[in-house]
């Protein structure tokens, strides 16, 4: 379905490029695979290649009211830091590369249909159809970055990646999990919302 879906950009890797995304963008540069994976003490993602070879890992730790996570390379070397902004009437994330570049992530607007986190810092946007599970990424210029789709029903989250300017491979990488724990949070609300308007309504 990967290949062949307009609407769900998801593919697994060694499929071919979705060809949504090739008809709108080309081919991309490369393409990046993820996983999560929930343990008792840490939140962790695998980024993976064409070939399954792991060439990111970012780990959160628990407790932690920031969400702090940390994001490396498969050498081990630090390529990112997030924390989640607290107090803040948006969806708020702040992250720091290893080189220092910082940048904001916050959400201008929320419907049902689309979905734009600012990237401050970058100049970026980061535009979203949470219908069709996917995002795009795009630079000042309005030139494409990146397509990020997440499989539906999926018990470990996965998403993939078709990155089309791969000099901002890091980054795009770091604003990936960063958006991966903005949404896991906005589930988290409405689950509690709705948890609560249940008990009230009883």
């Amino acid at each position: 379905m990967g290949v062949f879906s307009r609407y769900h950009r998801f593919r697994e890797a060694g499929e071919e490029a979705n060809v949504n995304n090739v008809q709108m963008f080309g081919e991309p540069a490369l393409s990046l695979f993820t996983t999560t994976k929930v343990f008792t003490l840490h939140h962790h993602i695998d980024i993976t290649d064409e070939q399954g070879s792991i060439v990111y890992q970012a780990d959160t730790k628990f407790p932690s009211i920031h969400d702090k996570t940390d994001i490396r390379d498969a050498e081990g070397r630090h390529v990112a830091h997030i924390e989640r902004k607290l107090m803040t009437l948006h969806e708020r994330h702040n992250v720091t590369m290893a080189d220092g570049k910082k940048f904001e992530m916050s959400n201008e607007l929320f419907h049902l249909v689309k979905d734009i986190t600012n990237i401050e810092g970058l100049d970026w946007q980061l535009r979203g159809n949470i219908a069709g599970l996917n995002f795009e990424l795009y630079d000042g210029q309005d030139r494409v970055i990146a397509v990020i789709g997440q499989k539906m029903l999926s018990m470990h989250d996965k998403y993939c990646i078709d990155l089309y300017q791969p000099e901002f491979q890091d980054i795009t990488i770091a604003i990936l999990v960063t958006l991966q724990h903005m949404i896991k949070d906005r589930a988290a609300a409405a689950a509690a919302s709705s948890s609560g308007s249940y008990s009230s309504g009883n």
